[in-house]
């Protein structure tokens, strides 16, 4: 399979190193020092396309792909005030997109667990949830992306919490999300439940970003030759590391 990479820091490049070990080649690179090599015609040179930049190339990287009619795997967090717009112009150009928080096939997992754990706790009002995420200090959006998608699917299932919130919680229907930046932690997140019994607490801890990467080009092959949008949830089940 033929990949462009747009993004190419600490994690486009660990997502080339396992992209080439899995035979796959790379045949576009994008970077701050080539951005107008990003255009439809180098584009179609891949069957699909990996995106890790920042909240704000993201949305107009996505829509390039789209009218490229290249499929493409979105890493980059932090857009959702876009979300609307980018999924106008999938819808309009049939493109295909594959977005997450984490690709990591293990927090994957993590998230099931989540919202497992959160439906059981929802009549356990004795117990109060909180979450904390740690991560390296050039982690530019906190919460995390995937601290947001872990509180998201607490709140939907525990009818006690309305929202998350960023710190400590300032009425009892509040999630609370504390964010650490500590160098060098790929990412650990874990989530409390605590009463004056006990305390349960699940926690995911990345030790590099290897999980990332691979998780990402197994995004790529589950979308090649695919339409539409889809989610990590097919991929976990899908797929063979």
């Amino acid at each position: 399979m033929k990949i462009a990479l747009i993004g190419y820091g600490k994690m486009g490049k660990a997502i080339e190193e396992i992209a080439i070990e899995r035979g796959h080649e790379i045949v576009l690179k994008i970077n701050s020092s080539n951005l107008n090599d990003l255009n439809s015609e180098n584009l179609q040179t891949a069957e699909v396309a990996i995106e890790f930049t920042n909240p704000e190339s993201a949305p107009d990287n996505l829509k390039r792909c789209f009218d490229a009619q290249v499929p493409v795997v979105c890493g980059s967090t932090g857009w959702s005030k876009h979300q609307e717009a980018v999924m106008s112009s999938l819808k309009d150009k049939n493109g295909t997109l594959l977005s997450a928080s984490n690709f990591s096939i293990g927090m994957n997992v993590f998230f099931e667990i989540n919202r497992q754990l959160a439906t059981l706790m929802d009549a356990r009002t004795e117990y109060e949830v909180s979450m904390e995420e740690i991560h390296h200090t050039q982690k530019k959006d906190a919460p995390s992306g995937t601290a947001i998608t872990l509180a998201e699917d607490i709140v939907n299932q525990i009818n006690r919490k309305d929202a998350w919130t960023s710190g400590p919680m300032h009425q009892p229907s509040d999630l609370s999300i504390i964010s650490k930046r500590i160098d060098p932690a790929p990412g650990t997140h874990s989530v409390k439940y605590e009463s004056a019994i006990d305390t349960i607490e699940i926690i995911h801890t990345a030790h590099n970003r290897r999980g990332f990467a691979l998780g990402a080009v197994l995004a790529a092959e589950y979308i090649h030759n695919k339409k539409g949008l889809h989610h990590m949830s097919e991929v976990i089940r899908f797929s063979n590391a």
